[in-house]
C-alpha cells in the first residue's frame, strides 16, 4: 500500500489552518502536521482590538479554532509552540525546534506550506524596544497589552501610525478611557485611500477626543519613571503611560529566502496563480506572498484575511490534485473609526496616478436609505473609471452606515469587468430602511455616464480653487444656503432663476458650476450647455469642496477638550445656564434627513419662535453638524449646551440668548474670533462635537 502523502504546513493562522483544514475535507488518507510557533492557531487577530477595548468581552470568542479542536475534528497533528527554523529543500525536509524545550529535529515533507504572514515593522528609533512600547500582532500582544490597561491606568497612550491597527487601537484606548494621541508620518490617516475621503475619519477622531498629529512622526522614546516621553519630529514631548507601534507589516520571509526560493520586488514569496513557489514542492499563501492586482496587473503586497483565507484553500485543492487558481487581489477593504466607516475597493487615485493610468473620477453624497424614513444618514462615494471604456478602476466611500453594502457591490462589479453605465442597470434590493430606489451604486453610474456621454462636463475642486480669469464660478443654491458657506469669489443665481437671469451670465467666459452635492449643479449644467454656455458641473459640490479644502495643513488636529481652553479672547457669553438634562426642552427638531446647511437652516428657523431662556435638541446626521452648531452659537451668542454623538448620528440642545449677530457661520468656515464657548456639561466626551472651533472641521 502507497505511502499517504505528508502535507507539511508552517503557520496556523489563517492561510496555514484554512489549507489544513481544506486538505482534510478533501483527502482522509493525507498525513497532515500544523507547526504553529505561538501558543494559539487560528484566531480572529482582526478582533483583538476589540477585545482590548471591551467591545468583545470575552477573550475565547476569538479562538475560531482550538489545537485540541483541530486534531479532534480533522485529525490533524497540530503541534503549537514548534518553529520552522531551516528548509532542506534537497532532502525534503523541514528543522524544526520545540520552543518548549528547545530540541531540534528533522520533519520530512512531501508538500511543503509556507504561512509565515506579516510581522510589525518596529522603527529604528532610540526606545522602540521598551518594555511599555507594544505591537499586536498574536493573542500574546493583545494579551500584554490589555493587562497594561486593566492594571496601570496609563492615562495617555502613544499610538504611531494611523493605518488599521492604529486607528483600531486608538478608539480601542479611548473605549477604556485612555487618552490617546495618534501620530502619522504622512498628511492623512488611512494612507490607502485619497485624502479628501479620508477627511471625515479626521474629524471623527477628534469628536472621540484623539489627539491627531498628521505629518509627524516619533524620533525617540524615553523611560520617564513609571511612563514614557515620546519626542515628537516636531520637537514636542508626548508624557504617556504606553505606547503602540502600528506603522505597518512587512511579509516575513526569513525562512524562505534562506532556503533559496524566489523572493519578488515587493519582498513577498513568488507564487503562482496555483499558489506554488519556485520549489514546485513548496507552497506559499497568506499575507507573507507578493500578488497580483487585479486592476493594475501589478506586483502587490495585499495584507488582508480574506485573501490569505482563499489562498489557504486553493493551494490545498492544488496539492490533492483538484486544479484551482487564485484570481489576484482587488483590495477590498473597510474601517471602522468610531461611528464611521471607510472603505475601498480596487485603485485608489493617487495609485493610478502613480502608475500613470488616466483615470476619471465622480463624487456623490447619497443619504443610506430612504430619506424620508427615520435613520437616513450622508454617505460620500467616489468612483473611480476609465475615461475611454467606463471600466470600474477603484471606489471608496465614507459613513455611518451603508458603507459596506456599496463597497461590496462594487467590489463584485470591479471583479466582474463592469463599466459604468451597468451600474445603472444593477437591480439592488430596496424597502425605505435599507436603500433608495436609486441605490447610491446607481446613483455613481448614473452621474458617471452622464460624464461618459458628454451630457455633462465635469470640474474638481483643483479647478475652483484657483478659477483662471476667463472662468467664472457659479453658485447655484439657495441665498439661505449660501450664507451658510460658498466658495470664495463665486456668483449665486438658485437653480429655479436660472433660465430667467441667463443675461447675467457672460458668454465669453467658462462657467463653473457647483451646488451642494451635484444634482442641481448638473441640471444648471444642462440648462446652460442648451443655450450656448460652455460650463462643467463640480463632482460632489460643495460637500466635496469642503472635504478637500478641510484637508489642507492647519497644525495639529487638537482634540476637542484642549480647543475648549481659554483663548483670551471673550466673546459675549450669557449667565450660567443649567445642564443639559435639567433644561425644559420646547421644541425637538429630527433633521437627519437634511444635509448642511440644513440642519443649521432648520435649528434658526425654530429658534425665531422661542423665547429666550428656551432650549430646542436637535438630532442630525450631517458629518459636519458638530462644527456648524457650535460655530452657529459662537456667532450668534446662543448657548449649547451639549452635543452627544451616537450611531453617526448628533444630537445638540441649544439655549436661546439674544444676541446682535445672527447671521449663521458659514459650514466648516474658520471660526477663529469665536473660539470661547460655556459647555454646560458634566462630560467631556459625551459634549464631544461642540468645541471644534479653533481649527475648524
Amino acid at each position: 500500500m502507497a505511502r499517504a502523502k505528508r502535507i507539511v504546513i508552517v503557520g496556523g493562522v489563517a492561510g496555514g489552518a484554512s489549507c489544513a483544514a481544506r486538505a482534510r475535507r478533501l483527502s482522509e488518507d493525507a498525513e497532515i502536521v500544523l507547526l504553529e510557533r505561538g501558543e494559539h492557531i487560528s484566531f480572529a487577530n482582526c478582533g483583538m482590538p476589540y477585545h482590548i477595548g471591551g467591545v468583545i468581552a470575552k477573550r475565547d470568542r476569538l479562538l475560531v479554532q482550538t489545537p485540541d479542536g483541530m486534531r479532534k475534528r480533522y485529525r490533524i497533528d497540530v503541534r503549537t509552540r514548534h518553529e520552522a527554523v531551516a528548509i532542506d529543500r534537497e532532502a525534503r525536509e523541514v528543522r524544526v525546534r520545540n520552543l518548549s524545550d528547545g530540541k531540534e529535529f528533522a520533519l520530512p515533507y512531501d508538500v511543503l506550506v509556507l504561512s509565515p504572514g506579516a510581522e510589525p515593522v518596529r522603527p529604528g528609533f532610540p526606545g522602540a524596544d521598551s518594555a511599555k512600547v507594544f505591537t499586536l500582532r498574536s493573542l500574546s500582544d493583545m494579551d500584554a497589552i490589555k493587562r497594561a490597561v486593566d492594571a496601570a491606568a496609563p492615562g495617555r497612550a502613544v499610538v504611531v501610525g494611523g493605518g488599521y491597527i492604529g486607528l483600531e487601537m486608538a478608539e480601542a484606548l479611548r473605549h477604556r478611557g485612555v487618552e490617546v494621541t495618534l501620530v502619522e508620518l504622512a498628511g492623512q490617516v488611512f494612507i490607502a485611500a485619497d485624502a479628501e475621503m479620508v477627511a471625515p475619519v479626521h474629524q471623527q477622531l477628534r469628536l472621540h477626543g484623539v489627539d491627531l498629529r498628521l505629518d509627524t512622526s516619533v524620533t525617540a522614546i524615553r523611560e520617564a519613571g513609571a511612563g514614557l516621553d515620546v519626542v515628537l519630529s516636531t520637537g514636542e514631548t508626548v508624557a504617556c503611560g504606553m505606547a503602540i507601534l502600528s506603522v505597518g507589516v512587512r511579509p516575513e520571509v526569513k525562512l524562505a529566502r534562506e532556503a533559496g526560493l524566489e523572493i519578488g520586488a515587493t519582498g513577498g514569496i513568488v507564487v503562482d496563480e496555483h499558489m506554488r513557489t519556485s520549489d514546485p514542492s513548496v507552497f506559499a499563501v497568506g499575507d507573507a506572498v507578493e500578488v497580483t492586482h487585479l486592476v493594475s496587473g501589478q506586483a502587490a503586497l495585499i495584507p488582508l484575511a480574506g485573501p490569505a483565507n482563499r489562498q489557504g484553500r486553493i493551494a490545498a485543492d492544488n496539492i490533492l490534485g483538484r486544479p484551482s487558481e487564485y484570481r489576484r487581489t482587488q483590495g477590498t477593504a473597510i474601517c471602522k473609526v468610531f461611528d464611521l466607516a471607510i472603505g475601498m475597493t480596487g485603485l485608489s487615485e493617487k495609485e493610478l496616478r502613480r502608475l500613470g493610468r488616466r483615470c476619471e473620477k465622480v463624487f456623490v453624497h447619497p443619504a443610506s436609505h430612504a430619506g424620508y424614513y427615520p435613520g437616513a444618514v450622508q454617505i460620500s462615494l467616489k468612483l473611480l473609471f476609465d475615461p475611454d471604456d467606463g471600466r470600474i478602476l477603484g471606489a471608496q466611500c465614507v459613513g455611518a452606515t451603508g458603507v459596506d453594502k456599496r463597497i461590496d457591490v462594487l467590489a463584485v462589479a470591479i471583479r466582474a469587468g463592469l463599466t459604468v453605465r451597468d451600474l445603472k442597470d444593477l437591480e439592488l434590493s430596496y424597502a425605505p430602511p435599507y436603500g433608495s430606489a436609486k441605490d447610491a451604486v446607481n446613483y455613481a453610474g448614473f452621474v458617471a455616464s452622464n460624464v461618459l456621454d458628454g451630457d455633462a462636463a465635469i470640474c474638481h475642486v483643483a479647478d475652483v480653487l484657483h478659477p483662471r480669469d476667463d472662468q467664472l464660478l457659479l453658485d447655484v443654491r439657495t441665498p439661505d444656503e449660501v450664507e451658510a458657506g460658498t466658495i470664495p469669489g463665486a456668483k449665486n443665481i438658485p437653480i429655479d432663476e436660472l433660465r430667467d437671469r441667463l443675461g447675467e451670465l457672460p458668454r465669453g467666459r467658462e462657467i463653473l458650476i457647483f451646488c451642494q452635492v451635484g444634482l442641481r449643479g448638473y441640471v444648471a449644467c444642462r440648462i446652460l450647455t442648451q443655450n450656448g454656455f460652455a460650463c462643467r458641473n463640480l463632482t460632489g459640490g460643495y460637500k466635496t469642496y469642503k472635504d478637500v479644502v478641510g484637508m489642507e495643513p492647519k497644525g495639529p488636529l487638537a482634540p476637542l477638550r484642549e480647543l475648549t481652553e481659554d483663548t483670551g479672547e471673550k466673546a459675549p457669553l450669557p449667565p450660567k445656564a443649567p445642564a443639559a438634562g435639567e433644561l425644559a426642552v420646547a421644541c425637538e427638531i429630527d433633521a437627519r434627513a437634511l444635509q448642511c446647511p440644513g440642519p443649521i437652516l432648520r435649528l434658526k428657523s425654530e429658534m425665531e419662535t422661542l423665547a429666550d431662556g428656551q432650549a430646542v435638541r436637535i438630532v442630525a446626521a450631517d458629518p459636519g453638524f458638530p462644527a456648524d452648531v457650535a460655530g452657529w452659537c459662537a456667532s450668534t451668542g446662543n448657548v449649547l449646551a451639549d452635543v452627544t454623538s451616537d450611531g453617526g448620528a448628533f444630537r445638540a440642545t441649544i439655549v436661546k440668548r439674544q444676541a446682535a449677530a445672527p447671521a449663521p457661520l458659514p459650514c466648516g468656515a474658520d471660526a477663529a474670533k469665536h473660539k470661547s464657548i460655556v459647555v454646560f456639561s458634566g462630560d467631556f466626551d459625551k459634549a464631544m462635537a461642540a468645541f471644534i472651533i479653533a481649527n475648524g472641521a
